[in-house]
């Protein structure tokens, strides 16, 4: 295996000017630098990321701990992350917690013993303090798509709150009155907020925000299923629904369809997020669309500011999107319907 001294014979140059060319560290003119690059190609040289790593005092990996990697949502952004990463010579360590407490906190902890240069953190629960505790004072840390009070360190979020606002918008021009909302787990910044979106389009509208109507559980299919039937099953059904995600929104579908209605003629339903998969379902799905690979593109960029003692802004939020397809109708009956 070619060695770092190596190297410097075949470009004529010492070995202390090919190490702090490798690293950076040193402003050569082209044809030196053209001489250390061809040599270290003909001799195949990998140089040793330990040494480096021990004489830079960077481990050059961050951690990245997500909820679930398999939902599309997490998986889209964990790939973000890592494409931002890798293209600055950065290794990511992923881990998926499951949404679970004691996951979470364990794998703070492993990437603390670890020794990675940053942490970027998403979570889709309410902490209870615990994570806050974790967290405080350490350095090097960016909170992505969810928030965990008490933590002072940069965050990476959507407007929440406009996307909703922008979905009942629709629902209500579409002629609908009778709107109900499936969201996340009670208290979770963005289930807050997008119910906060919600409720002001719906009171610029002048129409109701009915307790019935508001079911909030998990960000899944399941729940999404389990409040469908709550909301379907009732005497005086809503005419249109807006899911607070895109799997949740697949959740009504598969009730709807098991109790012979269509969407929408009978009911309109509009998702958030915009996963691949809302435009391949039947009908496409009209959503709120994020930018979720921006998300974990910014977050990359914010924590290696912080890693170059740089200063990246406290909060960002990425506008949203609506985006219409064909799973809202105006509602039976309506003026709109029959016009």
């Amino acid at each position: 295996m070619a060695t770092l001294s190596d190297v410097a014979a075949e470009a004529g140059v010492s070995p202390t000017a090919v190490s702090r060319y490798l690293n950076n560290r040193i402003d050569l003119p082209q044809a030196t630098r053209d001489r250390i690059d061809k040599a270290i190609a003909k001799l195949d040289y990998r140089p040793n990321l330990l040494a480096r790593r021990l004489s830079t005092g960077k481990s050059e990996a961050i951690a990245l701990v997500t909820p679930d990697i398999a939902n599309p949502f997490f998986a889209e952004l964990a790939a973000a992350v890592e494409r931002q990463a890798h293209a600055s010579g950065y290794s990511v360590y992923i881990t998926s917690t499951g949404g679970h407490a004691d996951a979470e906190i364990n794998a703070i902890r492993r990437m603390a013993d670890s020794h990675v240069d940053g942490l970027i953190m998403t979570t889709n629960r309410v902490d209870d303090g615990s994570l806050a505790n974790l967290l405080a004072g350490r350095e090097n840390v960016v909170l992505l798509d969810e928030d965990i009070a008490g933590v002072s360190v940069p965050r990476v979020f959507v407007d929440n709150a406009e996307g909703t606002y922008l979905a009942a918008q629709h629902l209500i021009a579409m002629g609908h009155t009778e709107i109900a909302l499936i969201g996340g787990p009670h208290r979770l910044m963005s289930v807050n907020e997008r119910l906060a979106g919600f409720a002001r389009a719906m009171d610029e509208a002048s129409l109701p925000v009915r307790p019935g109507r508001v079911l909030l559980g998990d960000y899944t299919r399941d729940y999404g299923a389990a409040a469908a039937s709550v909301l379907l099953d009732a005497a005086d059904r809503p005419t249109a629904i807006l899911a607070c995600s895109d799997y949740i929104a697949i959740g009504v579908m598969q009730v709807v369809r098991g109790l012979g209605l269509s969407i929408p003629r009978d009911i309109s339903l509009v998702g958030f997020d915009d996963m691949a998969f809302a435009a391949l379902v039947d009908p496409p799905l009209t959503t709120i669309r994020q930018p979720v690979a921006a998300m974990g593109e910014l977050a990359v960029k914010h924590l290696f500011a912080l890693l170059d003692g740089q200063t990246p802004p406290a909060e960002t939020r990425l506008p949203v999107e609506l985006v219409v397809r064909q799973s809202v109708a105006a509602p039976k009956n309506s003026i709109a319907s029959s016009s």
